[in-house]
């Protein structure tokens, strides 16, 4: 792994870029269009009205991924956009995970792990002692891969609408426990 917000695990290279990019808007597309399918197949049976996912995409611009808060780590698999993961400061000692994605083509090669451990030390940079997140019930295949990396179930730390789970990690070296 590099520093200085890159990272690499070969094939993959991790790099932040700003939420506008032309593959970071590409990737929060097909990350919005996943989770919010899943959601409405679940729940309603069919896939998200097309009206409804333009609006929210347009909604959640990434703002908040903005340096010196924050930041968007955009993964690359042999060169190509595969996946994202943001990292914001919630306090001075605590960071965000958001938009954790890997291409459904691309997942079980290692970029979730790779996204985490890049996002992890992202965290660290910008000061956080502790990195939280929250996800859905539905969302299973992400819970599993956070409960294998260390995150523990919490109380919520937000207010989400479609939150079912809140996890942290604790970033400090075990000395400074």
């Amino acid at each position: 792994m590099t520093h200085r917000g890159q990272s690499a695990c070969a094939p993959w290279v991790i790099a932040a870029e700003p939420p506008g990019a032309e593959a970071a808007a590409a990737l929060w597309r097909a990350y919005y269009t996943e989770v919010s399918d899943r959601w409405y197949l679940l729940h309603e049976g069919r896939g998200t009205p097309r009206e409804e996912l333009a609006r929210e995409i347009a909604a959640n611009d990434g703002d908040g991924l903005l340096p010196p808060t924050g930041l968007l780590l955009v993964a690359r698999y042999g060169g190509a956009p595969a996946g994202t993961a943001g990292v914001r400061l919630l306090d001075a000692a605590t960071a965000e995970l958001k938009r954790v994605f890997v291409r459904k083509e691309l997942r079980g090669r290692g970029g979730g792990a790779a996204l985490l451990a890049a996002a992890e030390e992202a965290a660290r940079e910008l000061g956080a002692g502790r990195l939280v997140l929250d996800t859905r019930h539905d969302l299973t295949e992400a819970r599993a891969l956070y409960a294998r990396y260390g995150y523990r179930e919490t109380p919520p730390h937000n207010t989400e609408p479609y939150a079912d789970h809140w996890l942290a990690k604790d970033l400090r070296p075990p000395a400074a426990l």
